[in-house]
C-alpha cells in the first residue's frame, strides 16, 4: 500500500464518499455502497454521505441521477444506425447529457468497430430531447465515443445539412465527410441560441493533426493507420467547408482545446457556442459537491486505476483538489495504484488504498471487487476514524 501520509489522529465525524466507477467491476453507486458498508462495520452508525461523481465520460448520467436528477429515457439512433434506448438527466432546468449513452463504444457489439462510419446522430437527438424537456442549461459530457465524425451526425440531428456534389446527404461517419461539398446550418434548432451549453471533457486535443482526434484516439476505436489518415483528412476538409459557411470561427473552433474530444464531437459543440470546461469541474458544480464537502470531515474518492492519467482531469484528482482547497482530508480507493506517495501528496491525497494491497491476485480483485473494497474501507476506518 502506498501512503501519502500517516493517518491523522483527529477523528472524522462525517464522511463524504465521492468516487467514480471501477470500470468493468463496480459502478460509482456500488463503490459508495461498498465503502459505506466497510466503514460502518468498524464505526457503527457513522454518518456517511454518498455523492458518486464522474468526469463527463460514461457514467456521467448515472452520477447525476444518484445526486437527485431525474432519469429520462429516449429512443435514439445508435452509432451503427440501429435504435437504442439512451438516457439523460434533468433537474431544475439543467440537463446532463452523456454522448456515450447514444454514441459510445458501449453501444457496439463486442469486438465490432466502425471507425469510418460510426455516427453521433443519436447524441444530437439526446440534446434535442433535453431541449424539448425545457432545459436551459445543458452539461454535455463527452468521452468513450465509438465515433470520429467531428460532430457532423450530432449537428445533422439538430437541423444541419451536409451534402455531396449531387446535393445528397453525405454518408454517416467521419469517412463520409471526404465527399462533403456544401454545408447548410440555417436549419439548426433555434433554441440552441437561447441556452447555455457546456462542453464537459477531460480531453483538450484539437480536431486534427498529430494531437487531433483521429491520430490520438482513432486507434482505440478500431482505426488502422490508413483509417487515421483518411479520417484526419476528412475532418480537415469538414472544417474547411464549414469555414466557408460560418467564417474564421470554424477554423478557430477546430484548433481550440476540446475540439478533438470524443472523436471531434467537441468541435461540433463548440460551433454551437458551447463553453469548454474540464469535465470534473462541471460535474462537481452540477452535483452540488461544494455544500456536501462543507459537511464532511473526511472525503473518500477513487476510481479503478489511480495512475498518471488520473492527474489529468479525472474525477479523483478534481475531488482531491477541491477537498485540499477546503482544508479537508481526502483519501482514495482504487483497484490498481501506480502513483508514488510523493505524487499522491502533491495531488492532495492523504493516502491511497488499492484493492491489490488487500488481494494481490488482480483477477480476483476484478471479480470480487465489492467484498474486497469493503475490507479496504474497514482499513480506512481504522486508520482515520478510530
Amino acid at each position: 500500500m502506498a501512503d501519502a501520509a500517516v493517518g491523522d489522529t483527529r477523528k472524522a465525524r462525517r464522511v463524504l464518499v465521492a468516487a467514480d466507477k471501477f470500470k468493468g467491476s463496480l459502478t460509482a453507486v456500488e463503490v459508495a455502497e461498498r465503502v459505506t458498508a466497510g466503514l460502518r462495520r468498524v464505526v457503527p452508525g457513522l454518518e456517511v454521505e454518498a455523492l458518486p461523481v464522474a468526469d463527463g465520460g460514461d457514467g456521467t448520467v448515472a452520477a447525476a441521477v444518484a445526486a437527485g436528477f431525474e432519469r429520462r429515457e429516449v429512443r435514439v439512433v445508435g452509432p451503427l444506425g440501429g435504435e437504442v434506448t439512451a438516457a439523460y438527466a434533468l433537474r431544475d432546468g439543467t440537463a446532463v447529457v452523456e454522448m456515450a449513452e447514444a454514441s459510445g463504444l458501449q453501444r457496439l457489439p463486442a469486438g465490432v468497430f466502425a471507425p469510418l462510419t460510426a455516427s453521433t446522430y443519436g447524441s444530437g437527438e439526446l440534446l434535442r430531447a433535453s431541449l424539448d424537456a425545457g432545459a436551459r442549461t445543458i452539461v454535455f459530457g463527452v468521452g468513450g465515443s465509438a465515433t470520429t465524425d467531428g460532430g457532423a451526425g450530432m449537428l445533422s440531428a439538430l437541423g444541419a445539412r451536409f451534402l455531396d456534389a449531387d446535393g445528397e446527404p453525405v454518408p454517416p461517419g467521419g469517412g463520409g465527410l471526404a465527399g462533403l461539398a456544401t454545408a447548410d446550418l440555417s436549419g439548426l434548432d433555434p433554441r440552441l441560441t437561447e441556452i447555455e451549453l457546456v462542453l464537459a471533457s477531460d480531453v483538450d486535443n484539437p480536431l486534427t493533426g498529430p494531437k487531433g482526434a483521429p491520430a490520438v484516439y482513432g486507434p482505440q476505436k478500431g482505426a488502422s493507420p490508413d483509417d487515421v489518415e483518411t479520417l484526419d483528412a476528412a475532418l480537415a476538409h469538414f472544417a474547411k467547408v464549414l469555414e466557408g459557411v460560418v467564417g474564421p470561427e470554424a477554423a478557430e473552433c477546430a484548433a481550440s482545446p476540446g475540439a478533438g474530444a470524443a472523436g471531434g464531437i467537441g468541435y461540433g459543440a463548440l460551433l454551437l457556442g458551447a463553453r469548454f470546461r474540464p469535465g470534473i469541474e462541471v460535474m462537481l458544480d452540477a452535483l452540488c459537491f461544494a455544500p456536501a464537502l462543507d459537511r464532511a470531515d473526511l472525503v473518500i474518492t477513487g476510481e479503478g486505476s489511480l495512475d498518471e492519467q488520473t492527474l489529468h482531469g479525472k474525477a479523483p484528482a478534481g475531488v482531491a483538489a477541491a477537498a485540499r482547497a477546503a482544508g479537508t482530508d481526502v483519501v482514495a480507493v482504487c483497484g490498481r495504484l501506480t502513483l508514488s506517495p510523493e505524487t499522491l501528496a502533491r495531488a492532495g491525497f492523504r493516502r491511497a488504498y488499492p484493492l491489490t494491497a488487500a488481494e494481490p491476485d488482480v483477477a480476483r480483485c476484478i471479480a470480487e471487487a465489492g467484498p474486497i473494497l469493503e475490507r479496504v474501507a474497514e482499513r480506512i476506518a481504522r486508520d482515520f476514524l478510530t
